[in-house]
């Protein structure tokens, strides 16, 4: 059995099972406050500065229309985020063409829907001045995406794949047969040119950068890994990243001054399934397992010879800022560490504290081996009451720049403020990473917190997730 994070009470407890597990985290045991907390700094993110080294990671909503347009439910989110006192903004996974979407309601950048994103912003500004009063030190970017393999555009019960090349083992997992078409070297070219589009929407829009997705399984991740296509995309690194590098080309002419992020993913394992008690276990596979971006072949482990040499690709780019995750939608506990996973996810292989870790460590060892980047870690919202000690060790230890806050801004929007002022952490309102705001999205729902917040908790939709559950 796992321990709970709420049953280590004091720091000691804490540091004691890290042992346990062999693992480590850096640790700051006196949080501080004020200006000369290491969570205070501000960061230069090359002519804009990040009031402090807080960042809110990008995460989907579910709660948009059919035509991609952001509701009220949107909106309440995005203020949320505006409250938060992250100076980082670094918002959620939108569409960049309709065939791209990986749920029917995602947020979709377009000619038609750019004027609402726009006002979406705005409205995340205005909560932001509203909190804190200024916002010239606010930096507010968009996650531009396109789903690919795992693309619902039009029904979360039938899946319409984008894939780049077959994998042997993710092809049976979805039922795709060997003559399943792979997306053609022109019709890759042409989904570059909807990033570029959207990018230059985005900048319309007012965001100060976009981020030219890499992770979890979607095309820029899956991309990566390309290693057996033949052509334009695939094959060698510089091919595998020719889609990024002419994206990248596409914005710096048609939208000179919009900053440019990567969210990628430094490694990944073989995909994961249910063993007969629940448990997750890795999909056998015999032979070298060439299919896993930052992979040493045993589908199991890590070699970040690849990952080093993307971020040097990435330098000659331009781009600085980088949030480093790993994995994919196919092994989920290594992108998100959870005491309960989702209803259709199977149980936990791990203790989600070796997740933690392993995100935490990646993220580090890509700081220490190439520097000069900005780095947005992620995977603090299982720490829970230990997320400050963590984040303020991480940043001031110089193993990032930025401590990237997710699913704990859903039910405690105002976390990196109560931090940053020295506040005690209200432990009503701390994610115990039940997974119910991943049920949700994956059943439908929108994605919110049902555990803490009313909004979700006391709507419909909480009725139907609690009836959902029951039937689980």
């Amino acid at each position: 059995m796992f321990k709970k994070i709420a049953t280590l009470k004091t720091a000691a407890d804490f540091k004691e099972y890290l042992n346990s597990l062999k693992i480590s985290l850096p640790f700051d045991e006196k949080i501080q406050s004020g200006t000369g907390s290491p969570l205070a700094q501000p960061r230069k993110i090359n002519g804009r500065t990040a009031g402090n080294s807080i960042a809110v990671l990008p995460m989907e909503g579910f709660d948009g229309t059919s035509e991609g347009n952001p509701t009220a439910a949107s909106f309440r989110r995005w203020q949320r985020f505006g409250m938060s006192g992250a100076k980082l903004i670094w918002n959620e996974a939108t569409a960049i063409n309709p065939e791209g979407r990986g749920n029917p309601h995602q947020l979709m950048m377009l000619d038609s829907t750019v004027g609402e994103l726009a006002r979406l912003r705005e409205a995340t500004v205005k909560t932001h001045k509203e909190r804190f009063g200024n916002t010239d030190d606010l930096v507010i970017g968009i996650q531009l995406t396109y789903t690919g393999r795992v693309a619902h555009p039009h029904d979360l019960n039938h899946g319409e794949p984008k894939i780049v090349y077959h994998h042997p083992l993710l092809d049976e997992r979805m039922g795709l047969k060997p003559d399943y078409p792979v997306l053609t070297d022109a019709e890759i070219s042409h989904i570059a040119d909807d990033f570029i589009k959207a990018s230059v929407l985005s900048q319309k829009a007012g965001f100060d950068f976009v981020d030219i997705k890499h992770c979890h399984g979607f095309i820029g991740h899956e991309l990566l890994s390309a290693v057996d296509r033949p052509g334009r995309y695939g094959g060698s690194l510089e091919n595998r990243t020719r889609f990024l590098q002419e994206i990248v080309a596409g914005i710096r002419a048609k939208a000179p001054g919009l900053d440019i992020a990567i969210r990628f993913s430094a490694t990944d394992f073989v995909p994961f399934r249910y063993d007969k008690e629940g448990k997750g276990e890795p999909v056998p596979f015999t032979g070298k397992y060439r299919y896993a971006f930052g992979g040493d072949g045993t589908g199991l482990g890590t070699d970040l010879t690849e990952p080093v040499a993307f971020m040097d690709i990435l330098a000659k780019l331009g781009i600085k800022l980088i949030s480093v995750s790993v994995g994919a939608g196919y092994n989920v506990h290594l992108l998100r560490p959870s005491a309960i996973p989702a209803c259709d996810v199977y149980q936990n292989p791990e203790d989600p504290l070796i997740g933690v870790a392993r995100l935490i460590n990646v993220s580090a060892e890509m700081k220490r081996l190439r520097p000069n980047f900005l780095y947005v870690g992620c995977g603090y919202s299982y720490l829970q009451q230990w997320l400050p000690n963590v984040a303020q060790g991480v940043v001031s230890q110089g193993k990032a720049d930025f401590a990237g806050i997710g699913r704990i801004v859903l039910c405690y929007p105002e976390i990196a403020a109560d931090i940053l002022s020295g506040k005690p952490i209200n432990q009503r309102l701390l994610c115990r990473t039940c997974s119910d705001c991943v049920t949700a999205y994956r059943n439908g729902l929108l994605a919110g917190c049902y555990a803490l917040d009313d909004y979700y908790k006391k709507s419909t939709y909480g009725d139907q997730l609690r009836l959902l559950k029951s039937k689980k």
